[in-house]
This record gives C-alpha cells, sequence and structure tokens, in this order.
C-alpha cells in the first residue's frame, strides 16, 4: 500500500498558498497559471484555510460578490481536514469521498505543511496499485 510521503516523492511537493486579505481574482489567476484546483490559505506559516474553485461558484459566483473586491478569507474553507505523510493513499480516499473533499493538505506532526495531493493523485496511485496487482497475477496464473 502506498502512503502519502512516497506519493509527494513522485508528485513533488510544491503548494501554491495564498493570504487570507488576498482577493479572490488573484487567487483565482494563480490558479489558472499553475493549473491547480485549489490553494492553501496561510497565515504566518500557518494553515487556516483552503479556497478551491468550488468555493468560487458556490461562495462567490452564486452569492452575487465581486471576485476583485472580495478576500479570500470571505469565502475559503475554515475547516481544513489535512493528511499526515504516513497515511495510506486508501484512507485519503475514505476522507475524500466521505467529506466530499478534492483536495487534502499533507501537514507533519510538527504542523509543517508539506504538500497538498488532490483526488486525480490519489485515483492514479490507486490505478496504479490495481495495475500492479493485476500484473502479478497474470504472471502467477501464467507459470
Amino acid at each position: 500500500m502506498t502512503i502519502v510521503s512516497q506519493l509527494l516523492r513522485t508528485k513533488g511537493r510544491d503548494v501554491w498558498s495564498v493570504s487570507p486579505d488576498t482577493t479572490i481574482f488573484d487567487a483565482l489567476k494563480l490558479m489558472s497559471e499553475m493549473n491547480i484546483g485549489a490553494v492553501i490559505v496561510l497565515e504566518e506559516g500557518v494553515v487556516i484555510g483552503i479556497f478551491s474553485e468550488r468555493d468560487y461558484a458556490r461562495k462567490v459566483v452564486l452569492a452575487g460578490k465581486s471576485s476583485r473586491k472580495t478576500a479570500v478569507s470571505e469565502a475559503m474553507t475554515t475547516d481544513v481536514v489535512s493528511v499526515r505523510p504516513d497515511q495510506t493513499i486508501e484512507a485519503c480516499m475514505t476522507l475524500m469521498t466521505d467529506h466530499h473533499f478534492r483536495h487534502l493538505p499533507v501537514i507533519t506532526a510538527d504542523n509543517e505543511l508539506i504538500g497538498l495531493i488532490s483526488i486525480g493523485d490519489v485515483v492514479k496511485t490507486l490505478l496504479s496499485e490495481q495495475e500492479t496487482v493485476i500484473n502479478q497475477l497474470e504472471e502467477y496464473i501464467k507459470s
């Protein structure tokens, strides 16, 4: 079973973040430039929220707010669920499925943000694991 730290070694540990007073427009611009669906909101190096495309659609567009005048702090998700580097990818999938999250920050026991994984990362890893098992079973059957 793959654990989160192994996934981060493969995909990288880049995490894009903004401050709570960043405008929604600037956060969206960063997300577009980096081709990502969410940014972490940091205040003095501490994770205080996450802002995603879903937050934008539901808390800005549908609320009729201006993305150029509204701060990320007004639309971010503040109840951030994170995972540890030693957790399994299966545990991440369960969290994401149960809570309808698409992104999970990876935070160490020392409260250090070391990565961000997406549902795409998790699915890709699980499919790769299943392919390996299938190949091993096929080889076993052939021998």
